[in-house]
């Protein structure tokens, strides 16, 4: 896309964030460093420090001890007495409300992040940003004219033309129903794909962090409980008491090796399986993930024949774990990814299941939920 930033273009982004902070019934202690550019999702419940967080990092409210360093450039430091003031830093900042300013139309609110950016380098420019966001009819009406969903990427637009060190997003979608959300959800995995500027997103739906992350900061009382990736965090315990039982699943990495578009189904390869579920708009090559709830896998000792369930994946049972007084949870190694299955604890007796047990997991292809990650070369 002509005249947007990407990362060919602008070399290797990081962060690193080191914040604690007290309050009379609040503690805040978190450490977070981000290599490359992508969306660092903090997620969890109500309460738990995700918007204290990063209002912390734009520098909206002083932490007790502090580190921020975005791009090379440290924005705080209490060791070393550094304290770049909010105004300064470049950051741009999208609420759960679009905040336009209502006696200015889409142009107006565009061009006022734009003025922002006076002195810098401008890496995004209006043309682009426009594009980019799907804005090209909407410049000449004014907030009250516009969807929630539209408001929103005028918003988005807006922070990205001040030209951001890091972009900063506190749950962006709450406010919007789930038609709006669906609108807007894929220009944010736009923005992940195609531009090189950081973004911390902030999210109690497991739903969005799913579609976005890159890097998942799980928080809990004011702590990151864990953090990595999507897939490595969707498989740990602490993750259930927040997304809840019927949640618990595993994110799979895979890549499209067929699609075809007159069915609507995609062939993934996942380690040493193939995984075949609904997936439109995707080409061979293309980065998928994909969502393996546990309460949908069936385990299997033999491999099962004459059944309508397409997918019957091989692996080895790498752990198991009791998930309630009645039933276990049960890890399997599909040659590299790890898939959930939650069997009862009779079957799993029934089964003979051990660590090292070589199982089928049989899952309907509608039960899967995938997305598509990076687009491929080419596409």
């Amino acid at each position: 896309m002509a005249g947007a930033a990407s990362a060919a273009n602008l070399g290797t982004l990081m962060f690193k964030i080191r914040l604690a902070l007290k309050r009379e019934n609040f503690t805040l202690d978190v450490e977070i460093e981000q290599r490359a550019p992508g969306i660092v999702a903090l997620f969890g419940r109500s309460g738990c420090g995700k918007t204290t967080l990063i209002n912390a990092v734009a520098g909206l409210l002083r932490a007790d001890s502090s580190y921020i360093e975005v791009d090379g450039v440290v924005l705080e430091d209490s060791r070393a007495n550094v304290y770049v003031r909010s105004e300064n830093r470049r950051i741009g900042y999208v609420f759960q409300e679009a905040r336009l300013f209502p006696h200015l139309d889409v142009t107006g609110n565009l061009n006022y992040g734009f003025r922002r950016a006076r002195g810098v380098e401008v890496r995004l420019r209006f043309d682009s940003v426009v594009q980019l966001l799907g804005l090209e009819a909407l410049l000449r009406r004014r907030p009250h004219q516009l969807s929630g969903g539209e408001r929103q990427r005028v918003a988005l637009g807006r922070a990205l033309l001040a030209q951001p060190r890091v972009l900063l997003l506190d749950e962006p979608l709450a406010s919007l129903d789930a038609a709006r959300r669906e609108e807007v959800l894929p220009y944010l995995e736009r923005l992940r794909d195609e531009l090189a500027i950081p973004m911390i997103y902030v999210s109690h739906q497991f739903e969005e962090v799913l579609r976005l992350a890159t890097h998942v900061v799980l928080m809990s009382d004011g702590r990151a409980v864990t953090q990595g990736t999507l897939d490595a965090v969707s498989l740990h315990p602490a993750l259930r008491a927040i997304i809840g039982a019927d949640a618990v699943g595993a994110v799979l990495l895979g890549t499209v090796e067929l699609a075809d578009e007159s069915t609507g189904l995609a062939a993934v390869r996942v380690g040493d399986n193939v995984v075949n579920l609904s997936l439109r708009g995707v080409r061979p090559g293309a980065q998928v993930r994909i969502q393996l709830l546990a309460r949908d896998v069936i385990l299997a000792t033999v491999r099962p024949e004459g059944m309508s369930v397409r997918n019957v994946l091989k692996g080895i049972v790498s752990r198991i774990a009791a998930d309630d007084p009645d039933t276990d949870l049960v890890h399997v190694d599909l040659g590299g990814p790890v898939v959930l299955a939650r069997v009862t604890r009779a079957a799993s007796a029934a089964l003979a299941l051990r660590i090292g047990t070589t199982v089928w997991v049989l899952v309907k292809s509608v039960s899967i939920r995938g997305h598509a990650y990076v687009t491929a070369p080419g596409a």
